[in-house]
């Protein structure tokens, strides 16, 4: 049976309602596979309760790890669509903890769904552009009626260029400032003109626009990381053809993954070593930075960014930090000692620079 909630939305599900309960969330198709997970290592394995539950279309609660194949304590709830079960939602920790952030991702998927159908199956002129922008950034087919119509209405150029530009807001905030946020990031698509906008559950609004008015009006951009620093970031994808604006928005989110310290704004294009770094799995980054920064401490990474940052120059490093040569020396020694990677080694210093742009 043909899935019908996107894995992209599932794994934006999952992780919005960890962020609110702090417990792992798992997604589970009809084969009893996990498809969107808080727990990279749980994709794609077995999960014997939801497959139960799918089959049963009864909640199944589990009070020990282990008691099940590929199964922890937690609750899994059935979901239904159109009167047919088609996946498990499974939320990990004590039941009675964690049963009502299990109704609460059971709710937000069906409002999903039913937003999707009514995208879908609307005639209205807000729907359709959510379908086709929907359609192109996933690389989605699309209905060609529908399509042909958004090209006439909206007077587009085939032709031409365009960049997928994501706008996401930290869904820590808090949210009574969120609808004063929202219309600050409309103002700022309303004064550059564009059209080709929508909002995708949860938090990311995504814009197709022209690359030539892009170039025209990135100070606007600039200006609304500026604005809203530490609130909202900005990624802004490659210039590629209408049709491929998957691509586009494929590189945004690699712009947004990026982003470290203060910075909230990330061009794809002016990206090199980060292009790589953007495209490591959040499991595989953060066994790397076990390895190589678990015994650092903030000032030994602030050294160390000082020590990069001065192309290795211990006199521009040690001016910068207002610290005496021998000192700076020290600090680097230290290091050494404390994480075994030398940062004036070749070898060690590229180690130590991927895990601070990591």
């Amino acid at each position: 049976m043909k899935r019908r909630i996107r894995k992209s939305v599932a794994q934006q599900i999952v992780e919005t309602v960890k962020d609110v309960s702090g417990h792992d969330v798992n997604f589970i198709d009809q084969n009893g596979i996990i498809f969107a997970s808080t727990d990279p290592e749980r994709v794609g394995t077995f999960h014997e309760i939801g497959w139960q539950v799918i089959k049963t279309g009864q909640t199944i609660e589990v009070e020990t790890d282990g008691s099940f194949f590929g199964t922890q304590k937690g609750v899994n709830l059935p979901f239904s669509y159109q009167g047919e079960v088609i996946a498990a939602i499974g939320i990990t920790g004590v039941p009675n903890e964690v049963r009502k952030f299990a109704y609460l991702a059971q709710r937000i998927t069906s409002l999903i769904l039913r937003e999707q159908e009514l995208d879908e199956q609307s005639s209205n002129e807000k729907a359709q552009l959510n379908y086709i922008i929907r359609s192109l950034i996933n690389g989605e087919p699309v209905n060609y009626d529908y399509y042909m119509d958004f090209i006439h209405k909206f007077q587009l150029d085939t032709e031409a260029g365009f960049r997928t530009v994501v706008v996401r807001t930290n869904s820590r905030h808090d949210p009574a400032n969120l609808s004063l946020i929202e219309s600050g990031i409309y103002q700022a698509f309303d004064q550059i003109g564009a059209k080709l906008y929508m909002f995708s559950y949860p938090n990311e609004y995504i814009l197709l626009l022209e690359a030539v008015r892009y170039e025209k009006w990135e100070y606007v951009f600039r200006q609304l990381s500026r604005r809203y620093q530490g609130i909202l970031t900005i990624g802004v994808g490659n210039s590629d053809a209408l049709t491929r604006q998957n691509q586009s928005y494929q590189a945004a989110e690699i712009a947004l993954s990026s982003l470290t310290g203060g910075q909230n704004l990330a061009v794809f294009d002016q990206l090199d070593l980060e292009i790589l770094l953007g495209t490591i799995p959040a499991d595989a980054k953060r066994r790397f930075l076990e390895k190589t920064f678990s015994t650092l401490s903030e000032k030994d990474q602030t050294v160390l960014k000082a020590y990069f940052g001065c192309n290795m120059s211990l006199k521009a490093a040690s001016n910068e930090l207002f610290m005496h040569k021998n000192t700076l020396q020290y600090q680097l020694d230290r290091i050494w000692k404390n994480s075994g990677y030398n940062p004036r080694s070749f070898r060690d210093a590229v180690i130590l620079y991927l895990g601070l742009k990591l």
